[in-house]
């Protein structure tokens, strides 16, 4: 089905349950306001109405750091020949922040030739004191910045560029959102915000980030975080500031050491930074500043050494991203296991592609028979078992399907360390598919689980990872786009922390399948591999999603649709209350790797319609942290 169509039925049943739900009133309110967000909402849509920023004012009137009751914010900003008009927009939004609660920090290393700078600097020092400012032998991005932290008195620091822009609220946003994590008991070493692209003003943003909360496998691949980063200047003061040798990356350099310290970092879902886009700036692409990926790769390996874990950095499948090809530890056992009624032809594709294909030899397949009606299927057993060394047939002794039983039934034969969960419609693609997916398990801290990229034979996204709450209950991220694509923020192209994977291709370690109990066979058909998933993930464990395992999917050829079925479609909506049973609504609906400031409706990550976070300026954080590889599972 044609995309485009596909979202119109779904927003018009979702107008028709609306107004069954609420009445014919409601339904004509949310759609006068979603036509109003939609086409007339672009203006300023980032930032906070202007009633609010008022009040944060009203809130800070008359008062100064040492006494608004905000933590202080040291904005560190190496200058260097920065173009007045850039300069002075980038100082005035200091100057007009909401709260006193900033420093600005300015080493400037201009040459002769731009005196201009430091006189547009004392310019502005006239109007507020809370500008430091020192002139510095030009010696680099890393240096330059360190230079600034010396002018530096707040509890933490900040990173800006000198020819960008700062949210009005982003002093006093960050300040209370490290209230909020003290408050909450959560550290408060580390934070960061969301950001937004401009080329004129800030009121014509070009496109916002919209970050999911920490997510340390995506932080490897590429620097995600960013700005507006936050952390104590005791943490800075402990690792040394920023390095000079990884100049072009010394951001991602200095967050990958702050999260060794922190153990995590808070997100802030608001845009607090606008980064201009230039000639010669990194926010158009790494080809502006070509040293950046060898000093993003240097920072990378050298987090490694740091933390004890071993493996390869190499260049990502885009520019400006990475892939670390972890070191296996030992020979690890996998063990796959296939539901299969039926559909031989299906399952000797399945079955001719794992066995040709793959180069992990250390594996055993088990395919679970669940009352197969057909005659010649019983045969095809017989002679598969023949041409497929080692493969075994098991009998499901239960009637129906139920997906959680059948391989909690196939768990019972399974020696392997690992279990790869396989539905019987898929074909291997590439021969390092399950190499792949032990990559990003089978080492000190890694995950508990891993997905794979599937795609549907017209070479289109069916699965680069689930997320929680879309439609309501869960989607698949980036479905239906075009195969080899980046994706929202490179998320289809680089290795990705979520919340959940498909039961279609789930590597999952046998020791935590045990330790959660398997899969609920309360979820018969529906939502068993993201309930599996979210349990998984509750008990401390990661989920991993890698582009670079490839299958293609048949999906759903083994049982067809449940929409037109009356009885399956009961079944289904049972299953979607029983995930809200669980795992609570609010829980599924705040999936902490997808930001709330995009789509529900949809799974291509595009931006809500519904930015009412933003326009009022809601201030919400949240921690989260990641076991260091000495403390993993």
């Amino acid at each position: 089905m044609n995309v485009r169509l596909k979202r119109a039925r779904e927003l018009a049943g979702y107008a028709v349950q609306l107004t069954k739900d609420e009445g014919l009133p409601t339904m004509l309110k949310r759609g006068a306001g979603f036509v109003k967000r939609r086409c007339f909402g672009k203006r300023a849509r980032y930032l906070p109405a202007k009633k609010v920023l008022e009040a944060q004012r009203a809130e800070m009137a008359d008062k100064t750091a040492a006494d608004c009751g905000l933590p202080t914010i040291s904005i560190l900003t190496p200058l260097y020949n920065t173009p007045e008009k850039y300069l002075r927009e980038f100082l005035d939004s200091f100057v007009n922040q909401t709260a006193p609660n900033g420093q600005l920090c300015l080493a400037d290393a201009s040459d002769a030739e731009h005196a201009d700078v430091k006189r547009i600097v004392e310019e502005y020092q006239t109007k507020n004191q809370r500008i430091v400012y020192k002139k510095i032998e030009n010696k680099g991005i890393a240096a330059n910045t360190n230079a600034a932290a010396e002018l530096a008195t707040g509890e933490y620091l900040a990173l800006a560029d000198h020819d960008d822009i700062l949210a009005p609220h982003a002093m006093y946003t960050m300040g209370k959102a490290i209230l909020q994590l003290r408050a909450q008991g959560e550290p408060d070493g580390f934070l960061y915000s969301d950001e937004a692209l401009f080329s004129k003003s800030i009121q014509r943003p070009m496109v916002a980030h919209f970050k999911p909360d920490y997510a340390p496998d995506y932080l490897l691949c590429c620097n995600y975080i960013c700005h507006l980063a936050v952390f104590q200047k005791a943490l800075w003061d402990e690792i040394g500031g920023e390095r000079p040798e990884c100049d072009g990356s010394q951001d991602h350099d200095l967050f990958l050491r702050l999260v060794e310290k922190t153990g995590g970092a808070a997100h802030v879902p608001q845009v607090l930074y606008y980064w201009r886009v230039h000639a010669g700036s990194t926010s158009g692409g790494t080809d502006a500043k070509p040293y950046v990926a060898a000093a993003a790769k240097k920072a990378l390996a050298d987090h490694l050494a740091r933390t004890g874990r071993t493996g390869t950095v190499e260049d990502g499948l885009f520019p400006s991203t990475y892939r670390v090809k972890w070191d296996i530890v030992g020979d690890p056992k996998v063990s796959i296991l296939i539901p299969n009624k039926d559909h031989t032809d299906d399952l000797e594709k399945c079955l001719h592609s794992i066995w040709t294909k793959t180069s992990w030899e250390n594996f055993e397949v088990i395919v679970i028979e669940n009352n197969s009606t057909e005659p010649a299927t019983f045969t095809y057993y017989k002679e598969a078992r023949q041409r497929y060394d080692g493969l075994q047939v098991v009998n499901y002794p239960q009637k129906g399907f139920n997906f959680s039983g059948i391989n909690n039934f196939g768990r019972q034969y399974a020696s392997g360390d690992y279990l790869l969960l396989l539905n019987n419609d898929v074909e291997v693609r590439n021969a390092d598919w399950l190499t792949e997916l032990l990559r990003q398990c089978a080492h000190p801290g890694g995950a508990a689980i891993c997905g794979a990229e599937l795609l549907y034979p017209d070479e289109t996204l069916q699965h680069a990872g689930v997320v929680t709450g879309l439609g309501g209950y869960a989607g698949h991220s980036h479905k239906y786009r075009k195969a080899g694509g980046s994706g929202y923020m490179f998320r289809a192209a680089t290795v990705q922390d979520f919340s959940a994977v498909t039961g279609a291709c789930l590597l999952v370690k046998t020791s935590v399948w045990d330790e959660v109990g398997g899969l609920d066979e309360a979820f018969a058909v529906a939502f068993n591999d993201v309930d599996f998933c979210l349990r998984v993930r509750d008990a401390g464990y990661r989920i991993a999603w890698t582009p670079y395992a490839q299958l293609t999917h048949y999906e759903s050829k083994s049982r067809g649709g449940d929409e037109k079925d009356p009885v399956k479609a009961r079944r289904f909506a049972a299953e979607q209350q029983r995930l809200y049973a669980v795992h609570g609504k609010a829980n599924i609906l705040h999936d902490p790797y997808y930001n709330p400031n995009l789509t529900m409706d949809r799974e291509d990550f595009s931006e809500s319609n519904d930015l009412r976070g933003l326009k009022e300026g809601r201030i919400t954080v949240q921690w989260r942290g990641d076991a260091s590889p000495s403390q993993a599972h």
